[in-house]
């Protein structure tokens, strides 16, 4: 933990204790501080600012200015399995926010908002994968994750994006992107504060989960995630996911109109 983020949950997150001496300060105060904090911000912000109270206190102690813990023995709060993390439309907001208009990790993250696909697919498109012509997005078996080619209909959004890339090379973004976890951390401190910790895999997750949201049918979220399983699988699977195309080009499109409503509104 950074010192800037230690001084931010003290100040900020733990104002109400401001008012308290060192020695008024006990175990059923900051639970209950904790508990306020899970309920408007969630586990994750619970448990980082119950480690910055109790560093605080721990240095307290070492001073001379306190002698006991109060944060010792509180709870920490389960922040469940990071597969589970759904991002809200407020977060959602804050990270196309704080997207750079000139820069194609930006646009490479509005691409997985909108597509719900994973990063190395987009993060690796080709011209050779694209055909404006039909609307699609066009992913061969090596590409996906499950061996299966994969057309994906675009939504008017996503064909914006990909239209206004220069033609350099194969690649549209210049380069198959690899420099993740650099932009990754510059997106992050623009958003710093704002919020909790997210993966770049958490974007397909909660686009597949909003759109449900949305009422779109289970089946259809699968086949837009490329997802195969059950009835989906071998022959069916293909036949089903071309059938599918044109509900597919509905929901995502539906989907981005969504997006384009909360972010102008």
């Amino acid at each position: 933990m950074g010192a800037d983020q230690l001084q931010r949950h003290l100040r900020l997150r733990c104002k109400p204790l401001h008012h308290l001496r060192l020695g008024e300060t006990d175990r059923r105060t900051i639970a209950q501080t904790l508990a306020e904090i899970e309920s408007g911000s969630g586990p994750v912000a619970r448990n980082r600012i119950r480690s910055s109270l109790s560093a605080f206190f721990a240095w307290a102690i070492r001073e001379g200015l306190t002698e006991t813990n109060p944060v010792s023995g509180t709870g920490t709060a389960d922040e469940g399995q990071g597969r589970d993390r759904v991002l809200t439309e407020t977060e959602l907001h804050q990270i196309l926010g704080a997207l750079r208009q000139d820069h194609p990790f930006s646009d490479i993250i509005r691409l997985l908002i909108l597509t719900g696909q994973r990063r190395e697919e987009i993060g690796g498109l080709r011209w050779s994968e694209i055909d404006l012509e039909r609307g699609l997005i066009v992913l061969p078996p090596e590409r996906c994750k499950n061996n299966r080619s994969h057309e994906l209909p675009i939504s008017t959004q996503v064909r914006a994006v990909l239209e206004r890339q220069p033609k350099r090379n194969e690649f549209v973004w210049c380069r198959r992107w690899t420099n993740w976890s650099a932009a990754k951390a510059q997106l992050d401190l623009r958003t710093k504060g704002t919020i909790n910790p997210w993966r770049l895999h958490d974007l397909r997750r909660t686009a597949a989960t909003m759109m449900a949201e949305l009422g779109i049918l289970p089946h259809i979220v699968e086949a837009i995630l490329n997802h195969v399983s059950g009835h989906k699988s071998g022959v069916a699977g293909i036949y089903n996911r071309a059938r599918y195309q044109d509900e597919m080009r509905a929901a995502l499109q539906r989907w981005a109109d969504r997006l384009t409503n909360f972010i102008d509104g």
